[in-house]
């Protein structure tokens, strides 16, 4: 017993002993994701790209549709190549795919070829290394599941704070091809230099201060199928119905502001900012509050957020900004809370040693969303003139949402060799 804490004592993360080091990973998590999430200051380049290619404004939105769809469908199959392959080539492998689409994205002459380079290549290079620092985290932190996983995406969820006046100083100066070409070459470096520490724990480690529970977390009995758990149901559901919404809310933001509440296009373009701090600052607090409150009571509360934020806008009028303000920061708030609620809620209820390959399942539900979304909001734009009647299905799904949660999501018992009925 002595031999084994001696070990353990002397596991190193980046030269401090493991149970500090640990927590330099977590910034470095959050570098990376930040590198990835410049793909949300897509619209920086939208105006630069139609004048230089002559293409429309609907032209220039494909390659972003097609990055996120390439961006959530590589998640799986990252998932199940990852043991094979290991965290830090995954990482490594991911930021080159990523940079190469940014830098071949420089040489397109046409929207079809950046479709292709920034759409398919990035988004592959953002499905691949996206999971991965998740994944690493959350292993090094098996006591504070939750917040460790929170605080590492928050680099994703503020990252057009950071990358869209980066993207917009390069376009200046440089012009856009130079700016994208700038912008691949140093994210492949220092998601290549990152990679290096992007190294699992040993598979029996614990934190010192958890030793005398250690036994009872790798005690617990998990279901042996994820397809055949009903809580995996209930957690794709609830994930797909809280990204449905977000994304959609997402996308209107701007457009809302200037139809329904008449505030002028560079304050609609401002507020972005504000509800982007929002969605960053949700995630640690959702991860935190589902490391100490049963999953669907956290779930139940975005759901309640959402409604209110919908109940606000439903009787919004011309003038209101600061309903319309409030309104949206609820919904910019409540979908990172999912981001960091739906790997949380992954490591708690399904065996957090085949984390990788669960999370690329339950992850195939953002991208569901993410598509419904997008398409229904247009839709009803296009039937009914306006933005007002989007609230109302809206309304309805987080009502949904809230049923599902309290049936649902609950984490199955399940005895250790036992299977599931």
């Amino acid at each position: 017993m002595s031999t084994t804490t001696h070990h353990k004592q002397k596991i190193m993360v980046l030269g401090c002993p493991a149970n500090r080091g640990r927590w330099f990973l977590i910034p470095l998590g959050m570098i990376i994701l930040l590198c990835l999430g410049s793909v949300y200051s897509w619209s920086i380049f939208r105006t630069p790209l139609e004048n230089e290619l002559g293409i429309s404004a609907a032209e220039s939105l494909l390659p972003y549709t097609f990055v996120l769809v390439f961006y959530a469908a590589l998640m799986p199959i990252t998932g199940f190549y990852l043991p094979r392959i290991g965290t830090r080539i995954a990482t490594a492998i991911g930021g080159i795919v990523l940079g190469l689409g940014y830098i071949l994205s420089s040489f397109a002459t046409q929207v079809g070829v950046l479709i292709f380079t920034y759409g398919v290549i990035a988004g592959t290079g953002i499905g691949i290394v996206y999971g991965v620092p998740i994944f690493v985290i959350s292993r090094w932190f098996p006591d504070q599941k939750g917040l460790a996983v929170g605080l590492t995406i928050v680099g994703f969820g503020l990252s057009p704070l950071l990358t869209a006046p980066l993207a917009n100083q390069l376009i200046e100066t440089y012009s856009v091809r130079p700016a994208l070409r700038i912008l691949g070459i140093t994210f492949t470096v220092i998601i290549l230099v990152i990679s290096l520490a992007m190294k699992l724990p040993p598979k029996d480690w614990h934190p010192r201060q958890n030793a005398a529970t250690s036994p009872s977390i790798s005690a617990l009995a998990y279901p042996r199928s994820l397809l055949k758990s009903r809580s995996f149901y209930g957690l794709w559901l609830c994930y797909m119905l809280g990204t449905l919404v977000g994304l959609s809310a997402i996308g209107i933001s701007s457009p809302v502001g200037g139809e329904i509440i008449n505030i002028s296009p560079s304050m609609a373009a401002s507020s972005v900012s504000l509800f982007a701090l929002f969605n960053g600052i949700s995630r640690p607090l959702f991860g935190w509050l589902c490391d100490r409150l049963k999953p669907h009571y956290v779930a139940i509360f975005s759901y309640v957020l959402i409604l209110i934020a919908c109940m606000l806008m439903i009787n919004a009028k011309a003038g209101q900004i600061a309903t319309y303000l409030i309104a949206f920061c609820l919904f910019w708030f409540c979908l990172g809370g999912w981001l960091a609620m739906a790997p949380t809620i992954t490591l708690r209820f399904f065996n957090p040693d085949q984390y990788a390959q669960n999370y690329g399942i339950v992850f195939t539900a953002y991208g569901v969303g993410a598509l419904i979304g997008t398409l229904a909001t247009g839709r009803i734009r296009d039937l009914f003139g306006t933005y007002n009647y989007v609230f109302y299905p809206m309304a309805f799904l987080a009502m949904l949402g809230i049923v599902l949660a309290c049936t649902l999501l609950k984490r199955e018992r399940v005895t250790g060799n036992s299977s599931l009925d």
